[in-house]
């Protein structure tokens, strides 16, 4: 009798088996749990992992579009569901100050249910112009939920533009 089996905290040797995580549904469940705790003081209080993109502040950044010609500046913004009233367009300052509000409310009645959805967001956006504009000319339309904005240039810029020519070697 070998003296080593007498003592009684002797490890054992144990075979773990190996898992995967697809295949324990409890275990991925424990990993993106611990996952979560990892990250919460990453970013405190950012609930996107769970909503995605839905704000509770109910602000929301329009995309915009700028472009440049000869002749003048082009702004085009995107305000799907708003009307001409909800946006406001001041200059301040070489600054053209873009806000508005978003309000959207629907509403459905069934025999079974009834469902009011209600949505606003706020925005405000400040874009700095060149000295090179005529202030007093600039024009905005409004079509379709696209706001462009054009912000024609001064004669003075415009005479000063050059072309300059590439050369293939």
């Amino acid at each position: 009798m070998a003296f080593t089996s007498l003592i009684p905290w002797r490890k054992r040797e144990t075979r773990i088996p190996v898992r995967r995580e697809e295949e324990n549904s409890l275990l991925d469940l424990r990993n993106q749990m611990n996952r979560m705790f990892d990250t919460f003081f990453e970013r405190a209080f950012d609930l996107s992992p769970f909503f995605g993109d839905f704000s509770f502040t109910g602000d929301f950044m329009p995309q915009m579009d700028f472009s440049e010609n000869d002749k003048e500046y082009n702004i085009s913004v995107d305000l799907p569901g708003m009307e001409p009233e909800d946006v406001q367009i001041s200059l301040e300052r070489n600054a053209l100050i873009l806000s508005g509000e978003k309000r959207t409310e629907k509403e459905e009645k069934n025999k079974r249910y009834y469902r009011l959805e209600r949505s606003y967001g706020s925005f405000r956006r400040v874009i700095p112009i060149p000295d090179e504009v005529e202030e007093n000319k600039i024009d905005a339309t409004f079509k379709n939920g696209v706001l462009k904005i054009t912000l024609p240039k001064t004669a003075e810029a415009q005479r000063s533009t050059k072309r300059i020519s590439i050369k293939k070697e």
